[in-house]
């Protein structure tokens, strides 16, 4: 009876050991179970803040991007716009000069006009005075003529030559003088409006560490170069690229040579 009892408690015993181990693992798994939920909100967490921060982070470098740019271009639309302002101005004094001349033609033509009226006026009183002169000295119309006539005929020829060299050479100068300064005004408007459109060269470059060479410390190697050549050399944000600015096209062409020999030899440095 003792050893069934002894028995019946060792079972209940072993059941009872059974059923609080069961709870115990039960709890910890549950326990293990909400530290893994709350670890993986602290990652989620933290996956999200370095999420924000890298994009905070972007933003504010495409922003100064976008400013560099807009600055940039900006600055070249101000010159644009000077220059256009400068074109204008010499086409309005072109217009002037060519209104001048117009002018100076028709004062011209209206000389040449008074000259022809001169010339017959002359004419019709050397007809008068051979008429006189036959009807004074009773003389015949050609013994008339061939004394007083040709005294008369130079004297008149000798002073209307004078007058007419005299207004045709005036008229010749000051026509010469603004057609030749109208002509080359022309020309030089023509020269500038080309360049407008062909003042840049794009030099290309293996990589951004040229580009900093090239730049050099405080910008030391881009002012040697334009002073050296004459031209513009302008570095931005435009990847393998540099951009030489310069009316004359010579000066860009040896600019763009220079710069080119002095990458291929290793000769410029970064300080």
């Amino acid at each position: 009876m003792e050893i069934v009892i002894g028995i019946i408690s060792l079972l209940i015993g072993g059941g009872i050991a059974w059923y609080v181990s069961g709870k115990m693992a039960n709890s910890r798994a549950q326990k293990m179970l909400s530290d893994a939920e709350k670890d993986g909100d602290v990652i989620k967490k933290k996956k999200l803040l370095e999420a924000k921060e890298e994009i905070l982070a972007m933003k504010s470098e495409t922003e100064k991007q976008i400013a560099n740019r807009t600055a940039k271009i900006q600055n070249v639309e101000t010159r644009l716009k000077q220059r256009e302002l400068s074109l204008n101005q010499k086409q309005e004094e072109l217009n002037k000069k060519y209104t001048e001349l117009e002018e100076i033609k028709v004062n011209l033509s209206s000389q040449q006009e008074i000259l022809e009226k001169n010339n017959a006026e002359a004419e019709r009183l050397h007809r008068q005075s051979v008429e006189k002169l036959e009807t004074i000295s009773g003389l015949s119309a050609d013994d008339a003529k061939e004394r007083l006539v040709e005294s008369l005929k130079e004297e008149a020829k000798t002073e209307a030559q004078s007058y007419i060299n005299d207004i045709m050479e005036e008229a010749r100068m000051t026509a010469n003088k603004e057609a030749k300064r109208i002509v080359v005004q022309s020309i030089q408007r023509v020269a500038t409006e080309t360049s407008i459109e062909n003042s840049i060269t794009v030099f290309h470059i293996d990589s951004d560490e040229v580009k900093g060479r090239i730049i050099g410390r405080e910008g030391r190697n881009i002012r040697a170069l334009e002073a050296a050549t004459g031209v513009e050399i302008v570095v931005d944000d435009t990847p393998e690229a540099i951009v030489l600015s310069g009316f004359d096209p010579v000066r860009r062409e040896i600019a763009r040579l220079a710069v080119e020999k002095l990458i291929m030899d290793g000769r410029i440095h970064p300080a």
